[in-house]
C-alpha cells in the first residue's frame, strides 16, 4: 500500500499517488488509486482507502436480503450436502426462516429482530425438536454469511437454541408402537390381501420393517444381493423427496452402514417371495432387484396408504413407517436386549441416543439390585 511522490505540486504542495491493494467480495485482486497534495494528506488519504476497500470490504454485501443470501446458501449447501439433507434444511429454511426475516438487510438483522422471529416460533404449535432444529439451521445460515465475510459475527449465536417446554422437560413425549401381539394382528391383516405379487411387495417390507428396525429409505434401497445367508447389507438408502426422482445415497451416518442377523420367520417370508418374483419375471430377475418392489421401488405415497388401511381393518392405533423403528427397540428393550445391541441395530451413531429415547422401556431393576445387595452379610 504505497505513497509515491509524483512529478507535480499544487499550492506549493508536493503531489503524492496513493495506492491500497485489496481483494473484492468475489475474491478478485483488485487496487484503488488516489492523487493528493502534501504528505499529511497522502498519509490521511491512505488511511481512509483502507477503512473503505480493506476494512469495511463487506459493505456492499451486508446490504443483500436475507432472501439473497438463502438463494447464495443452497447452491453452497447442495455442493456440500447429500440431496436429501440438502432438500430437509432448504424445506426449514422457506418454512420457518424466510417468512419472517426474508426481507430483512443482513446489516439490519439485528438480535432484537431476531429475538421477535425467536418469539413467533414460539408461538407456533412445534415440538421443541423442531424448533431447536431450525434454530440451528439458521445459525449454520448465518455462519456461512460470517465465513464469506458478509457480516462480521453471528448476531443469532448470542441469543443461544430454544428452550425446553416445561411440558416436555416434565412429561417425555410417548413412543408409538406396536406390540408383538399387536404386529401380529396387522400383518395378518397385510397377508390377507396379499392376491398380487404387488400385494405381497407391502408384506414383505413391513415384516422388514418390524424384524429389522431400518429406516424406510434403507428398506426401499434393498436388493437381493443386499441378503447373504441370513444377514442384511444396510449399505445404501434411496430417497423420495422430488416427483419422479429417486435419489440413491449411502445411508444417513456411518454407523448406518451394518450387517442385520434375520430371524428364521423372515427368512422364510424372503425365500418364498423371492421365489414370487422369480416366477413372475423369469426373464428379468435378477440379485439387482429391489426386494421391496422388484424393478422398482415401492412409492413412499403408497405405503403410507397401505399402512393406514392396515392398522385400520386391524382396528389398531396408526402408527407411522418410521414408528416401526419404535417397535423394533421396544421387543428388543422389553427383552432386556443390551441397549449398544439396540444402537447398532437401529444406526445409531452414539448409544446415548438409543438410551435417551428407549431407556424408559427397560424393565425396572431396582428390585433385582436390591436383591443382589441383600446378600452381602456384613457382621
Amino acid at each position: 500500500m504505497p505513497i509515491n511522490k509524483i512529478d507535480k505540486k499544487k499550492n506549493g504542495l508536493q503531489g503524492y499517488r496513493v495506492r491500497v491493494n485489496f481483494t473484492d467480495i468475489n475474491g478478485n485482486p483488485k487496487q484503488v488509486e488516489r492523487t493528493v497534495y502534501g504528505l499529511s494528506e497522502a498519509t490521511l488519504c491512505e488511511q481512509q482507502l483502507i477503512e473503505e476497500y480493506v476494512k469495511n470490504k463487506t459493505t456492499s454485501k451486508s446490504k443483500m436480503t436475507l432472501s439473497e443470501l438463502i438463494s447464495e446458501y443452497s447452491e453452497y449447501h447442495a455442493m456440500e450436502s447429500k440431496r436429501s439433507s440438502h432438500d430437509t434444511v432448504m424445506k426449514v429454511i422457506r418454512l420457518r426462516i424466510a417468512p419472517y426475516l426474508g426481507d430483512c438487510r443482513l446489516d439490519k438483522l439485528t438480535q432484537p429482530r431476531l429475538a421477535e422471529w425467536k418469539v413467533n416460533i414460539s408461538k407456533e404449535k412445534l415440538s421443541d425438536g423442531t424448533k431447536k432444529h431450525a434454530y440451528s439451521i439458521f445459525v449454520a445460515l448465518l455462519n456461512y454469511a460470517v465465513k464469506m465475510e458478509y457480516i462480521p459475527k453471528n448476531p443469532l449465536a448470542v441469543l443461544g437454541n430454544f428452550k425446553d417446554s416445561s411440558e416436555v422437560s416434565e412429561q417425555p413425549e410417548k413412543l408409538r408402537y406396536y406390540t408383538v401381539e399387536q404386529f401380529q394382528k396387522y400383518i395378518a391383516v397385510a397377508k390377507k390381501h396379499c392376491n398380487t405379487i404387488s400385494d405381497w411387495n407391502f408384506y414383505v417390507f413391513f415384516n422388514l420393517a418390524f424384524f429389522t428396525g431400518a429406516r424406510k429409505g434403507e428398506l426401499n434401497a434393498l436388493r437381493w444381493s443386499d441378503l447373504e445367508n441370513n444377514v442384511i447389507h444396510i449399505r445404501r438408502q434411496l430417497t423420495q423427496k422430488l416427483k419422479g426422482s429417486d435419489i440413491e445415497t449411502t445411508p444417513k451416518t456411518r454407523s448406518s452402514i451394518r450387517d442385520l442377523q434375520l430371524p428364521k420367520p423372515m427368512m422364510k417370508i424372503l425365500a418364498e417371495h423371492k421365489k414370487r418374483q422369480q416366477e413372475a419375471a423369469p426373464l428379468q430377475f435378477s440379485d439387482e432387484f429391489r426386494i421391496c418392489g422388484g424393478e422398482k421401488p415401492l412409492r413412499d405415497t403408497t405405503l403410507d396408504k397401505h399402512n393406514r388401511a392396515f392398522a385400520k381393518e386391524a382396528e389398531l392405533p396408526h402408527i407411522s413407517i418410521h414408528e416401526f423403528r419404535h417397535s423394533h427397540a421396544s421387543l428388543l428393550a422389553n427383552s432386556n436386549i443390551n441397549i449398544q445391541e439396540i444402537a447398532r441395530r437401529l444406526g445409531h451413531s452414539n448409544v446415548e441416543i438409543t438410551w435417551r429415547t428407549y431407556s424408559h422401556l427397560y424393565p425396572s431393576q431396582e428390585e433385582k439390585a436390591l436383591e443382589v445387595l441383600n446378600q452381602i452379610d456384613i457382621d
